[in-house]
């Protein structure tokens, strides 16, 4: 029996039977998984996507969904699966995770799917091939189980993610204004597992600085330096980093400049920004476009602004990981959680209803050639996202 107070023994004891149904799983698990890692579908080649739908519409369908392929203008296409038995008026709650990845074709000749002291390798296994796998046998398992979500599942995968879902967002959107709580199947975060409760927004900023053309040898009062007031612009920009808030603001790339005996007529500077909050990021915003020349001649002008909202521990998301935290102890374990860095659908679906992210598969190595999940752990956050979908509608909104 459970020893936390506010989980009762049935409860418990129905967290531990979901969770050893999901084990047993396992095999059809990591054969699915690897399936789906075989079918190479890079962002940049919109066509490889249908192939990633063409192994999830059936499984879906199987679980009583209706699946319906929606065009994409500029990437690939998307997925959306719903319920054949729900309520048009009835809560909803939104399962979404992407089929793009950011391996390009042939990245399996190097990199083949296998299985090494209970890891799955491969190339999207963790990113997130494993995440939409969770979703299909968590619906199995709450079907097998005879357990019926009272807020009806619905499953959204987009295949632009990996590049910011220009051409998804507008449907992230809807959805999310319509759920009363979102989960993101994307990685948990590190080996340990935890839940992203937060991650940091995203801006970018083009700075463009003109100056004066002049022989740098002959006539050098009669220029201006783009360079030297760009110099005095980054160093502007360093100082707003601000690591107590998590404020990061990084000049990336610089350029300018047409020959060493020309003063420079213009000068560029690319910037990144992360940030906690909304607040912080109308800040630093604020500050970047109000810095000043102090080269005479010169002018300064900035593009850009923050992007990308981050995901900031709202109460209603709070009340959500509290959720997840004893859904936690009725499967026997732990949770605990954590802020990412990056961006990912969480973020759009944040400003909209309550949300939850890095509910997917634990493992490491993301983008890099060591990518892989592991298996057992893996499986508990099946387990977890099952007992998830019966909780009831969330109260905040």
């Amino acid at each position: 029996m459970s020893s936390d107070p506010g989980v009762d023994e049935r409860s418990f004891e129905e967290g531990i039977r979901t969770r050893e149904h999901v084990h047993g799983m396992k095999h059809e698990f990591v054969d699915f998984v690897s399936e789906l890692c075989r079918v190479e579908s890079p962002t940049d080649l919109p066509g490889t996507q249908s192939d990633v739908h063409a192994l999830l519409e059936p499984a879906l369908v199987d679980l009583g969904y209706d699946v319906r392929i929606v065009e994409g203008r500029t990437s690939g296409n998307h997925l959306l699966a719903m319920p054949k038995r729900r309520s048009k008026r009835g809560p909803s709650q939104l399962l979404i995770g992407h089929s793009d990845t950011v391996w390009p074709l042939e990245t399996l000749e190097r990199m083949p799917v296998h299985v090494d002291e209970g890891r799955l390798h491969g190339p999207g296994t963790l990113d997130m091939k494993g995440g939409l796998s969770l979703i299909v046998f968590a619906l199995r398992a709450l079907r097998d189980l005879g357990y019926v979500p009272e807020v009806a599942p619905v499953v959204f995968v987009n295949s632009d993610e990996e590049v910011g879902s220009p051409d998804s967002k507008k449907h992230v959107r809807r959805l999310a204004r319509a759920a009363s709580r979102a989960f993101v199947l994307e990685p948990a975060l590190g080996l340990s597992g935890l839940i992203k409760t937060a991650r940091k927004g995203l801006g970018r900023f083009e700075i463009t600085v003109r100056g004066r053309a002049a022989h740098a040898g002959l006539d050098p009062e009669a220029g201006a330096s783009a360079i030297v007031e760009l110099s005095h612009v980054i160093q502007e920009v360093n100082r707003l980093n601000d690591p107590a808030h998590g404020t990061t603001v990084n000049v990336g790339l610089i350029g300018g400049g047409t020959r060493p005996n020309v003063i420079a007529a213009e000068a560029t500077a690319s910037v990144d920004v992360r940030v906690t909050s909304l607040e912080h990021g109308r800040r630093v915003e604020e500050r970047i476009r109000a810095i000043e020349p102090v080269t005479p001649n010169v002018t300064i002008e900035v593009q850009g602004g923050v992007q990308v909202a981050p995901l900031e521990r709202t109460p209603r998301n709070v009340q959500l990981w509290k959720e997840a935290r004893s859904r936690g102890t009725e499967l026997g374990f732990d949770l605990d959680h954590g802020m990412a860095g990056g961006g990912s659908d969480g973020n759009t679906t944040s400003l909209f209803t309550a949300t939850l992210d890095g509910l997917g598969c634990v493992g490491d190595g993301a983008h890099a050639d060591h990518e892989h999940i592991v298996i057992d752990p893996s499986l508990d956050r099946c387990a977890l996202l099952a007992r998830l979908l019966l909780a009831p509608a969330m109260t905040t909104k």
